[in-house]
């Protein structure tokens, strides 16, 4: 049984034979009308001339009845239609209409007469109204004094009298060429047929998964080359999605064993990927293709979704989940690594172990440090009593040794139970209109005996618009105190420059030293509690090691910034920024 294929592929053959049979006659027997209908023009002129020619040597002698007579004769001896014409446009002659028909002849206006009377000969080729057929008619002038034109005319060779001609041999043609084209279109379809049934078995394993490769080749010729495109496009994108595969299992491998949840989120805002943890953290059953605004309850962390989905990163938020006690979590989002996806992707990372590690350290610092209050104290208070009961040698050195150490243990006491305080938020604010200036003269007097004792030299350049500010004066004493002592402390014999300018609606405070800087690596730590930088800028003795961390607790609690830098000549300087006027929330950011 033939397939379709076979069978257009022999009704196209059949169909392009005949077609072109047909063509082929109808451009041959177009030119052959052509040559055959110039050849009668040209035999149609020399009839005329050598009518005209005949008709002037009878002259006088051809008149009245015998110019019909010879019209019949010339027309007898040429085969054709002859007409003679007068002057004045009268038929007097034709060898196809008898003389009771010359008047309704319009021969005067043929174009052919018209042309013959400007030129001598004229030729046209029209519609008889006498035969209706089309004709071809060739005048020309002559010299005889009853005739002024003579006329001759014969049919010319049509298209459908020619068609009809070579009928026969059309047919004959389209007998011999339609079983010819067929039997060709049989011989090179039935393999073309093999081979196309071949690739049609081989699409069909395809699509059902059977991807194993067969031996045997598709052939050098286009249906070949299309062929081995076809299987390896196919065997390429089966790799691909192998790959796609691989990796998708890979990550689904890699999400499940994450300790973090992992929400990605589409430009539309539905979670197309939520991993367990995710499910566990948010408490959900099912993520995937609901919108984030309904897994995320939480306004702050949808907020951060949002920013991702518009390009931006915006920092980490930290909030809490569920019924005392909470569960605590950190939430970081930003934009998928393909910036054409439009995609989000929201990491949750759980910190409740951490805040309550933090919180079991905090209580404990805050006891200890409470608890060696009162013993620290009564040390003090005997050595006092033994150094005034000691007038000198040895024993009073030992003494004061033991004086001066309590002393340190006393103030690290002191700052540790504050860094408790602010940590907990139990530090109250008193805020009033503050004079910059009697701060830091305040500060100098205190520190006076150690500046002295350091020889450094305090500089104070506080700009008119920048004295007055809203904060609490105790609180920025305590700020400036210890920045200004720790910059005493190591400008080793050189300047402090303090200074204070107007930025917008904020105060900017600065304190810089000549000493020899911080090493960059240790800037982002300075203020962390007991942090030791190089040994150029080690603890001074007699310091806690909490003074810087105690000024980034009170800045952030007075609404403002700290940070430090490196001078561009030598030393560093720490930088306060604070509001003119605060709206503050008093609960200060733990600090690690």
């Amino acid at each position: 049984m033939r397939s379709r294929f076979e069978n257009r592929l022999f009704l196209m053959a059949g169909g392009t034979g005949i077609a072109a049979v047909v063509l082929t006659t109808l451009l041959v027997a177009w030119p052959v009308r052509q040559d055959v209908n110039s050849r009668l023009e040209e035999r149609l002129g020399r009839d005329v001339a050598l009518a005209s020619e005949l008709v002037e040597q009878r002259g006088d002698a051809l008149a009245g009845t015998e110019l019909d007579a010879e019209a019949d004769r010339l027309g007898a001896l040429l085969g054709v239609r002859v007409t003679f014409v007068t002057t004045s446009g009268e038929v007097v002659g034709d060898s196809a209409l008898a003389p009771a028909d010359f008047e309704t002849a319009d021969v005067a206006r043929g174009q052919e007469v018209l042309d013959a009377a400007r030129r001598g000969q004229g030729t046209d080729r029209r519609v008889s109204s006498t035969t209706r057929t089309e004709t071809i008619y060739v005048a020309a002038a002559t010299r005889h004094p009853n005739i002024a034109y003579v006329r001759v005319a014969a049919p010319a060779l049509v298209a459908s009298a020619q068609l009809l001609r070579i009928l026969p041999l059309v047919l004959l043609s389209i007998a011999i060429a339609v079983p010819l084209a067929l039997l060709a279109a049989r011989m090179v379809a039935q393999p073309l047929t093999r081979r196309v049934r071949v690739l049609v078995g081989i699409a069909e394993r395809y699509v059902r998964g059977d991807f194993t490769r067969e031996g045997g080749s598709y052939g050098d010729d286009e249906l070949g080359v299309v062929a081995r495109s076809f299987d390896g496009a196919v065997h390429a994108t089966v790799r691909r999605l192998d790959e796609l595969a691989s990796g998708r299992a890979r990550m689904e491998a890699i999400l499940a064993g994450m300790v973090e949840g992992v929400l990605v989120v589409d430009p539309q805002g539905r979670v197309t990927l939520a991993n367990d943890a995710a499910h566990r953290m948010l408490g959900l059953d099912a993520a995937v293709g609901r919108q984030h605004t309904e897994v995320i309850r939480h306004p702050d962390i949808v907020a951060q979704v949002g920013a991702a989905l518009r390009g931006e990163e915006p920092p980490g938020v930290e909030f809490a989940l569920g019924p005392e006690p909470a569960r605590h979590f950190i939430a970081r989002a930003g934009p998928a690594g393909d910036p054409r996806s439009g995609d989000a992707v929201l990491v949750l990372h759980e910190i409740t172990d951490l805040r309550k590690a933090d919180q079991i350290r905090r209580d404990f610092v805050a006891n200890v440090s409470h608890e060696l209050r009162t013993p620290l104290t009564a040390i003090r208070g005997y050595v006092e009593t033994l150094l005034d009961e000691t007038p000198g040698g040895e024993t009073r050195g030992f003494l004061e040794i033991i004086a001066r150490h309590s002393a340190r243990m006393e103030r690290l006491v002191g700052d540790l139970l504050r860094l408790a305080r602010l940590d907990a938020g139990q530090e109250s604010l008193s805020l009033a209109p503050t004079d910059l200036r009697s701060i830091l003269e305040a500060v100098v007097h205190e520190l006076k005996p150690a500046v002295a004792a350091r020889g450094a030299v305090i500089r104070i350049d506080i700009e008119e618009d920048a004295r007055q500010v809203v904060t609490d004066a105790a609180k920025l004493h305590d700020v400036l105190r210890n920045l200004v002592e720790n910059a005493v402390s190591h400008a080793e014999g050189g300047g402090v420059d303090v200074t204070a300018r107007r930025s917008e609606d904020s105060v900017l405070l600065e304190v810089a030293d000549e000493g020899p800087g911080i090493p960059p690596a240790d800037l982002q730590r300075v203020f962390e509690r007991f942090y030791r930088v190089d040994k150029s800028r080690a603890r001074t003795p007699g310091g806690t090691g909490l003074g810087l961390a105690i000024v980034k607790h009170l800045v952030g609690l007075l609404g403002g910034r700290v940070s430090v830098a490196n001078r561009a000549t030598a030393g560093a300087v720490f930088s306060v920024l604070l509001p003119v006027e605060p709206v503050l929330d008093t609960e200060a950011e733990p600090l690690s």
